[in-house]
């Protein structure tokens, strides 16, 4: 049986596709009122909301907000506490990859890079901490890339970034944890959506597919899963973890304590 989320608010940056999508989707479906949040395609997280809404067991609403600015971030939350009057469960999912080796890398792309996945996350965490009480649920997103012993050179800020996302998560799941919120990091492999898609031929797509157990790609359902499991009250002892999704392309000693 599910855990129920009712009664429960959750952000969900970046959720107007994908991976953000269906997390949302599995959180309403628990019981949970959502903030779908988008920068681009409101036409897209309208989409999302619609869908969520039509179940009849969660309701969902878009906001619009950029989780690089920090003034973007403090609109999201003042806008969720206006309509629906508190925060449980902030999930990080939204970032930028762009994939360039050393001698590509501009400042600019660094500090996008930078804004969106380490000082958006950190400042959108300090800004929503203080309405989260005792079993507020915090969920970082990471790469499996942080545990290959060899990282494709185009990855070096991507995943450099998701270096320090990691270390933030243990170091808030003791600071926070004082209060009884849990923060924990998911890390992804390759999984099949449009975005992972984008850019990559079918041969490529092949080659993932091939490095897993299961000759496939994970689903963003999968990844959402764990996600739901990860904000329940079933996991209120999982903190400062980070949990590997990938159907054991990468696989480490340590696991969930």
């Amino acid at each position: 049986m599910s855990p129920s989320l009712t009664g429960k608010v959750a952000i969900v940056t970046g959720s107007s596709r994908s991976i953000g999508a269906a997390i949302a989707k599995r959180l309403a479906s628990l019981g949970a009122n959502v903030v779908i949040n988008y920068i681009s395609s409101a036409s897209a997280a309208q989409a999302v909301a619609d869908e969520i809404n039509n179940q009849g067991v969660g309701k969902a609403i878009i906001i619009k907000a950029d989780v690089g600015s920090l003034q973007e971030n403090r609109h999201l939350v003042e806008e969720t506490l206006r309509q629906f009057g508190r925060i449980d469960i902030l999930v990080l999912n939204a970032g930028v990859m762009e994939n360039n080796v050393l001698q590509d890398v501009t400042e600019e792309n660094f500090d996008k890079h930078f804004n969106t996945n380490v000082k958006g996350p950190l400042f959108l965490v300090q800004t929503v901490s203080p309405h989260l009480s005792s079993g507020g649920r915090v969920i970082f997103f990471s790469t499996s890339l942080t545990r290959a012993s060899t990282v494709p050179p185009n990855y070096l800020i991507y995943a450099s970034t998701k270096g320090a996302v990691e270390q933030f998560s243990r170091v808030l799941a003791k600071d926070l944890g004082a209060r009884g919120i849990t923060v924990n990091t998911v890390s992804p492999g390759p999984t099949d959506t449009d975005l992972f898609r984008q850019g990559k031929t079918e041969q490529q797509i092949n080659f993932f597919k091939g490095l897993h157990p299961q000759k496939r790609l994970g689903t963003a359902e999968e990844v959402s899963n764990v996600v739901s499991f990860l904000v329940s009250e079933d996991a209120s002892w999982v903190n400062g973890q980070t949990i590997l999704i990938n159907g054991a392309l990468l696989c480490e000693l340590s696991g969930i304590a």
